[in-house]
Order: C-alpha cells, then sequence, then structure tokens
C-alpha cells in the first residue's frame, strides 16, 4: 500500500500528478493550458503544471507566465487533489484563490476528477 498525501513532499505529489495524466492523456487531448499552483502553509512552493498537446510537465517555480494560477494552503491542496475539497466551495469559502482564467481552473477540477490521484500514490 502506498503512502498517504500528508507524507509526499510537494514535489512528489506533482511528480504524481504528472504521472497520472501521463499514464491516461485522454482527457486532456486538445487541450493547451499552464496552470500554476502557489501553496501556502507549512510546505511552500510554486508549482507550474502545463497541460499541451497530450502530455502534462511539471516545473517548480514561475518560468512562464500561467493561464490560471491557483493560490491555497498545502492542507486545501491535498484535500483538492483527492476530491474532497470543492474548488467552487472552496473559493467562495477563500480556501482557494484564482488568478486569471476562473474557467479553466473549473476545468481543471474537472480533469482531476478523472484521474483517481488516490491511485497513484
Amino acid at each position: 500500500m502506498g503512502k498517504a498525501i500528508e507524507d509526499y513532499t510537494l514535489p512528489e505529489s506533482f511528480a504524481k500528478i504528472k504521472e497520472a495524466i501521463n499514464a491516461n492523456p485522454g482527457p486532456i487531448e486538445g487541450m493547451s493550458t499552464r496552470y500554476q499552483f502557489t501553496i501556502t502553509g507549512a510546505e511552500e512552493g510554486i508549482y507550474q503544471l502545463n497541460l499541451q498537446n497530450g502530455k502534462a510537465e511539471v516545473a517548480e517555480g514561475e518560468e512562464i507566465p500561467a493561464d490560471c494560477t491557483l493560490i491555497m494552503s498545502v492542507d486545501n491542496f491535498r484535500q483538492f487533489l483527492l476530491g474532497k475539497l470543492n474548488g467552487t466551495v472552496a473559493f467562495m469559502s477563500g480556501k482557494l484563490k484564482i488568478k486569471g482564467d476562473i474557467g479553466k481552473a473549473i476545468k481543471l477540477e474537472g480533469i482531476l476528477k478523472q484521474y483517481n490521484v488516490q491511485e497513484h500514490l
């Protein structure tokens, strides 16, 4: 059995996201979007998830301007990944801040729901 999501560092979590998406690129076919995650709290960091040409790439830092930036705590990020934190509820309650294209943020939540991230942990 794999580790619990709380046991993964942010770099490990993003590596698992990349692995899950690249193992099944169907849901991202035709997309060309760069997401940025600004994670706050006990473990902080800035990561970019680039979905392009049916492939996911992850980079640490602000390499290229993102289409959509999601700002949340590390705990909320983990709950969001597991589908236990609804993006709309998180946004309305202040647990998630979005800069850029809100439509792309909504689309990301739908995409992540198609991947069972827990299976890849």
